[in-house]
């Protein structure tokens, strides 16, 4: 990162800001943070002094406060995140990375298990409507043909034999009393 006497500024007006923001009455000046101990890798250590006494520095936890209310400003003039832009004893507004309270494993195992048994409990399901079905057609099956060998054919008026379907019905007509005909 170029560190230069513009940005420098650039830092000192923001802690202007937010010392200003956080207190609205004090008017402090971009003259009143001071910058020390600047080194080439953008470390240093600042201080701000009361706009009314230039002797007197404002603590430190009003400007932890001033910061931590401001922080994302900061950030956002210097394009950094609170990975990037750390201040010292200023815990970062980063949320730390969420846990679940269960293991990620038993999550999954909890999906596939509840699958297994929703499979298991619709083949089950299944299973016996298609047996109700099944019998319910085999007893409406039977009650055909119960009822078709109770009625008696009418035709023209003359009451006619009906098949019997279950033993079936032997034709007279082609009945082998004698063997008068050659077989085939």
């Amino acid at each position: 990162y170029a560190w230069d006497a513009n940005e420098e500024y650039l830092f000192k007006a923001m802690m202007a800001f937010a010392m200003r923001r956080y207190s609205s009455k004090s008017t402090t000046q971009i003259s009143n943070v001071l910058l020390c101990n600047v080194t080439d890798r953008v470390s240093f250590w600042f201080v701000v002094t009361d706009s009314t006494k230039n002797t007197t520095t404002v603590p430190g936890s009003e400007i932890e406060a001033a910061i931590r209310m401001n922080r994302n400003r900061i950030n956002s003039a210097f394009l950094l995140s609170d990975r990037t832009l750390q201040f010292l004893k200023i815990s970062t507004t980063l949320s730390p990375p969420v846990e679940p309270s269960t293991p990620v494993w038993l999550i999954v195992f909890g999906v596939v298990l509840s699958l297994i048994v929703a499979g298991i409990v619709f083949l089950i399901v299944a299973g016996i409507q298609q047996r109700k079905k099944k019998n319910k057609e085999s007893t409406e099956r039977e009650n055909l043909e119960e009822k078709s060998e109770v009625t008696i054919a009418m035709e023209n008026g003359i009451p006619c034999e009906t098949l019997d379907l279950k033993a079936g019905h032997i034709n007279g007509v082609f009945a082998a009393d004698d063997e008068r005909f050659t077989s085939l």
